[in-house]
């Protein structure tokens, strides 16, 4: 089969010819049908995260090896079972869950695989789906798709996952105050589309590029603010009618992160979903002072996402822009979604 692999951190990746996976105990195939392109993967490919202060978390030395088939965001046709594998149908199409955790942990007992400290997710720590075919440990794993198409269906297992978990964790404040959304991209949208699913108020977008926030408006955003402008957070209060009770910041970065901080309302949440990178830019007496919560959010469990395919397969979730790749786009792919040329999703279909 066709994969295409990190072989040296920074460097393109590499098409490989290998032999099609085996599947052995409880573990499944997946004949590849779409895998998302995530910024996630941007840092993946990179070899590490920038935590500010001249300090960079290295992938490497948190046990990713090379060399590597990025892609955890895959939906396709199930293939091949191995002979303790139940539950699930040959030929019928699926998205996998790719937060894959060691399973004996309280983390994982308390169905948070997604927290685990020897996680093995997909497109991480297993080869993942920048190719034409994936194996997945489990079955519990696939989440039938029915009819829905694979390439607008990819991107819920993680941009869809993510901001589903992190829209969450404003609880019912959704209901009464509009979110504001930092970062008008994949996530982004996928989260316009949620909030709604969710009954929320609504939201105020905000990104630098101007396509995006149109993307925004033709969405159904409130609003979409010049993340550059220099009276940003002015404008960003004007939009909700006040201080923001709710925050989501998409990108990570530290003009994000204050920015997020400055419009938030006594009492209001803030909640940090991007890796872009960096230090936090906050006055910590501050923070008591204005009463914020602060909370991080690292993509979703499995449930989660059990409720988010449930909500996409009642129509509750409209598709989000995809942009279609042969799977020998790969490169092409990731420096489009670094260029910040890509709107929505981009999705290899192999």
């Amino acid at each position: 089969m066709r994969s295409y692999c990190i072989h040296a951190f920074g460097e393109p990746l590499v098409g490989d010819d290998r032999p099609i996976p085996e599947v052995s105990g409880t573990e499944v195939l997946i004949k590849v049908e779409a895998a998302g392109v995530c910024h996630s993967d941007l840092h993946l490919w990179d070899g590490g995260y920038d935590l500010g202060l001249g300090r960079k978390l290295s992938l490497k030395d948190r046990g990713v090896a090379l060399p590597l088939t990025m892609g955890h965001e895959t939906a396709g046709e199930l293939v091949a079972v191995g002979p303790d594998a139940g539950g699930v149908d040959i030929g019928a199409s699926y998205l996998v869950y790719p937060w894959i955790g060691c399973g004996e942990c309280r983390s994982c007992r308390d169905g948070y695989e997604n927290y685990c400290a020897k996680a093995t997710y997909i497109g991480v720590h297993l080869h993942g789906g920048y190719a034409e075919y994936v194996r997945v440990p489990h079955p519990r794993y696939l989440l039938p798709i029915g009819d829905l198409d694979p390439a607008q269906v990819a991107p819920l297992a993680c941009s869809g996952v993510t901001t589903y978990s992190a829209l969450k964790k404003f609880g019912d404040q959704i209901a009464e105050h509009p979110v504001v959304v930092v970062g008008g991209g994949g996530l982004g949208q996928m989260c316009l589309q949620i909030l709604r699913a969710l009954g929320g108020k609504g939201a105020v977008v905000v990104d630098l590029d101007p396509v995006k926030r149109e993307a925004a408006l033709a969405a159904g955003a409130l609003a979409a603010v010049d993340g550059g402008a220099p009276d940003v957070a002015t404008l960003v209060m004007d939009a909700v009618g006040g201080p923001a009770h709710c925050v989501l910041d998409l990108v990570g970065s530290p003009q994000s992160a204050a920015l997020g901080f400055d419009a938030l309302a006594k009492g209001g949440t803030l909640v940090m979903v991007g890796l872009f990178g960096g230090n936090t830019p906050w006055s910590l007496p501050l923070i008591p002072i204005k009463a914020a919560r602060i909370l991080g959010s690292l993509v979703g469990n499995l449930e989660e996402m059990r409720e988010l395919v449930a909500l996409a397969r009642a129509g509750r979730i409209q598709p989000i822009p995809v942009t279609r790749m042969p799977l020998d786009r790969a490169n092409d792919a990731l420096l489009a979604l670094r260029n910040g040329l890509v709107v929505g999703r981009a999705v290899l279909c192999p």
